[in-house]
């Protein structure tokens, strides 16, 4: 079969989705998925809204069957789905029912094989049952640790000769190498549905099938180890703390900055007491370029920085200060634009005593803080990543980023926060 896009819509309300899929598919869409979180928040009567919108159009129910496969593939069939997901995870017989429903109603099954471990053996025996379609797929919290469906797709698609499907983070940068590597079916929901506009994003990816050419695109990407300072730099403080759940935002720092400025880099700790700037100035001369340099100095109000160090770090390469404590010569640091964070700002300082100690685990704003820990600071204020889950916690907060531009551009197109994410239906009771 020619390569085809499938449109994943991974939302939770059926007008947004509906728009969504309206523009995807005047974009060049062939196929609509109505994606799991969908179908769980609205039911099935969201097939039946994509059918009526769309009779032409191929309509897939990714229900992830994993048991009662007749019933729920007759639930979905006689919904209007066109297409009816099952887990390769599912039982043979899981299998085998849902196959019999499907002949039964006119739709055919494609089986996901998230989770199979051999991916090659299960796709064999999944086409050797009757299953129309096998899809490679990397869910979203694996995509947010860097995962890919590439090379599995490859094996994959050697080993069996019905269609394939790939599904995982795909953008029309990497949609092209996709088909190359096997896939007939490429599903793309992120790139597509958190983008302002749903139908220019589905031609670029459309393109990138049609002519085997990657499509650039500076959005809609995941982020390795190497490429923290990019993502981090793309993203608001505030999309870190939702990336989070929340934690990791440091309490009574206020910036004290420019409009506009922003800071990003690992953590060089430093342990002093009210107004003792020993350790902190000392710690300039063991950062590294791109550090910033973070200081418990106990919320004390005498100053433990100044204009002076913030030019010694201007010189070395490091990037930002942030103190739990005091700084002085606000004027003079804000001029120079270097980012400055502090509990307290106070025109005196204390003396060089010398006490506490540098690469410390501190407590800064109420947040635990290791030297290598990443620090995200801007307006709003400034957020603490864990060393080790870094990756996730960029890629999240880009996800959270792109998603907000969708909704932005529905609230420039009239609506309001409220009516768009539909909150009255939302709101717990009781």
């Amino acid at each position: 079969m020619r390569p085809v896009l499938q449109v994943a819509l991974d939302l939770i309300h059926s007008e947004r989705a509906l728009t969504i899929a309206s523009e995807a598919v005047s974009g060049g869409a062939d196929w609509i998925e109505a994606g799991t979180p969908l179908i769980k928040s609205d039911g099935v009567d969201i097939l039946r809204k994509l059918k009526k919108a769309f009779p032409a159009t191929t309509i897939v129910a990714d229900m992830k069957t994993i048991d009662v496969g007749g019933a729920e593939v007759e639930i979905a069939a006689r919904s209007g789905a066109d297409i009816v997901t099952v887990l390769a995870l599912s039982s043979d017989p899981t299998i085998t029912e849902a196959l019999l429903s499907a002949r039964q109603y006119g739709a055919r099954v494609m089986a996901d094989l998230f989770n199979i471990p051999d991916k090659e053996s299960r796709a064999k025996q999944l086409e050797k049952m009757g299953v129309d379609y096998v899809c490679v797929h990397v869910g979203v919290d694996e995509q947010m640790l860097g995962g890919s469906p590439l090379e599995e797709l490859k094996r994959v698609a050697e080993a069996v000769s019905i269609p394939v499907a790939a599904a995982g983070g795909i953008n029309s940068e990497t949609a092209a190498e996709i088909v190359r590597s096997g896939a007939s079916i490429v599903i793309v929901g992120g790139a597509i549905i958190k983008a302002r506009d749903a139908a220019e994003a589905s031609a670029m990816v459309k393109k990138a099938i049609e002519t085997g050419e990657a499509v650039h695109t500076e959005r809609f990407k995941k982020y390795s180890q190497e490429d923290l300072v990019e993502a981090f730099s793309k993203v608001s403080s505030p999309n870190i703390a939702d990336a989070q759940h929340k934690k990791g935002a440091m309490r009574g720092i206020a910036p004290r900055i420019r409009h506009g400025t922003k800071v990003v880099g690992r953590a060089l700790t430093v342990q002093t007491v009210n107004g003792d700037w020993a350790k902190s100035v000392e710690a300039i001369d063991r950062a590294q370029v791109g550090d910033v340099v973070v200081i418990d100095a106990c919320g004390g109000e005498t100053a433990v920085w100044g204009e002076l160090a913030s030019w010694s770090c201007k010189t070395k390469g490091i990037v930002g200060v942030v103190i739990d404590g005091a700084a002085r010569d606000v004027d003079a640091i804000i001029d120079m634009d270097f980012p400055c964070f502090s509990r307290h700002i106070a025109p005196n300082a204390g003396e060089p005593k010398g006490y506490g100690g540098i690469g410390h685990e501190i407590v800064c704003g109420g947040v635990s803080v290791r030297t290598g820990d990443w620090i995200i600071g801007d307006e709003s204020g400034v957020v603490v990543v864990p060393q080790e889950s870094a990756v996730e916690v960029a890629n999240r907060a880009v996800d959270v980023s792109e998603r907000e531009e969708r909704l932005r551009e529905e609230i420039r197109q009239g609506g309001t926060l409220s009516s768009v994410l539909k909150l009255e239906d939302w709101e717990k009771i009781g």
